[in-house]
């Protein structure tokens, strides 16, 4: 029948069309075919005066029926005039069709984009970023068989680059440990969350979420609310991965923060300490905290998101949040100002940093005034005589 076309035809159709929805307006109203307007089958002869003859009109009802009389009718009066075939059921089943198809094709493209992470952290970042991850892993021992690792993910660079860095350990023969990848939701807005979640997707991150209500808790806190912040984030992640029978966690923290935090205790601090590569919890007996990204330097990290064209949250901070997925920074921190003086001096001396870092491994007790161990105070004076 030449009055009737299939809705592949219907789209193919690259004239200027009208097509008309006959169903109720109450069908109409819930969903239509796109542009389409709407008069119902049984007042179609009412509105014979919106149907143009100068270009083909398109009839949508529930199953064809009632559009195949119509159009065979006004075929006939020289209009050109057609019936969707199987209606607006055919419609539905098309738009089922190419949504599937669109959704397997994304989901191509999303395993090749993973593919092409994981090809460059063994490739082109083989030597700045997974031999020190693996260097670090073996030389301050901190997988043992048997481990069940919660690997922490805040939506920052570092934290993904650890969740796709254990991925491909577990691919390179280490399968002596397991790991859950572990998204704590302190009440991140809805563009941070989404983008942890798509991130996670894109570089097939099975990712485990849970919510806390930290963000709230902190809001109305005046006096040092990052501290508290950071003890309640680290006690709900110690809390949650003991829940899921883990016995470690792993943070993201990079060799920057280790040498930041070295010097950040001296100038401001008054004392000589470092972030140490491992920790036993003294809250929850039998967890351990690792940092595998400890001898990884930020600024490679950095180019390796830059390289695969990857873009995280900078600052979930409720203070903050404005600018935590448009870049937002340390500015006027403490550590900033401490990690643009490094930035300064290495410009000068390329082994700055590095120094930095060696100095606690080459501390000399003899040359100490003072210092504590377990809590007790130690000064050269106590043996000074012997």
């Amino acid at each position: 029948m030449m009055y009737r076309k299939t809705v592949d035809e219907l789209q193919a159709d690259q004239r200027e069309k009208l097509v008309i929805d006959i169903r109720s307006a109450q069908d109409y109203e819930k969903e239509t075919y796109p542009g389409a307007k709407n008069i119902f089958w049984e007042e179609f002869g009412e509105h014979m005066n919106e149907i143009p003859k100068d270009k083909p009109v398109y009839l949508i009802c529930y199953t064809g029926q009632k559009s195949d009389e119509i159009a065979e009718r006004l075929s006939e009066l020289g209009y050109e005039i057609f019936s969707v075939e199987g209606g607006y059921r055919s419609y539905l089943r098309k738009k089922l069709a190419d949504f599937m198809k669109e959704d397997a094709s994304q989901e191509e493209r999303l395993n090749e984009k993973a593919r092409d992470v994981e090809r460059s952290i063994i490739k082109k970042f083989k030597k700045t970023i997974w031999r020190p991850f693996t260097k670090a892993i073996n030389e301050y021992e901190m997988i043992q068989d048997g481990d069940k690792i919660a690997v922490c993910i805040s939506g920052g660079k570092d934290s993904m680059l650890m969740a796709k860095l254990f991925q491909e350990l577990e691919r390179h023969g280490r399968r002596n440990f397991e790991v859950v990848f572990l998204v704590m939701n302190p009440g991140y807005n809805e563009i941070n969350y989404q983008t942890i979640e798509n991130n996670a997707r894109m570089l097939d991150v099975p990712i485990t979420v849970f919510r806390t209500e930290i963000f709230d808790t902190v809001a109305d806190i005046t006096d040092s609310p990052c501290y508290l912040c950071a003890r309640m984030r680290r006690g709900y992640l110690y809390s949650k991965a003991k829940e899921l029978g883990c016995n470690k966690i792993a943070l993201g923290h990079h060799f920057d923060d280790v040498i930041e935090t070295i010097v950040m205790g001296m100038l401001y601090g008054a004392q000589i300490q470092t972030m140490m590569p491992k920790l036993h919890s003294t809250n929850f007996p039998g967890m351990e905290l690792i940092r595998p990204l400890y001898l990884i330097r930020e600024s490679d990290i950095i180019h390796w998101a830059a390289y695969n064209d990857l873009h995280f949250i900078q600052c979930a901070c409720r203070f903050t949040e404005n600018c935590a997925s448009c870049g937002g920074t340390e500015k006027g921190s403490k550590r900033a100002d401490v990690k643009a003086l490094i930035h300064q001096l290495e410009k000068d001396n390329p082994y700055v940093a590095k120094n930095i870092f060696r100095s606690v491994e080459n501390v000399n007790l003899n040359t100490v005034i003072a210092y504590k161990k377990d809590g007790k105070r130690h000064h050269f004076l106590d043996t000074y005589e012997e």
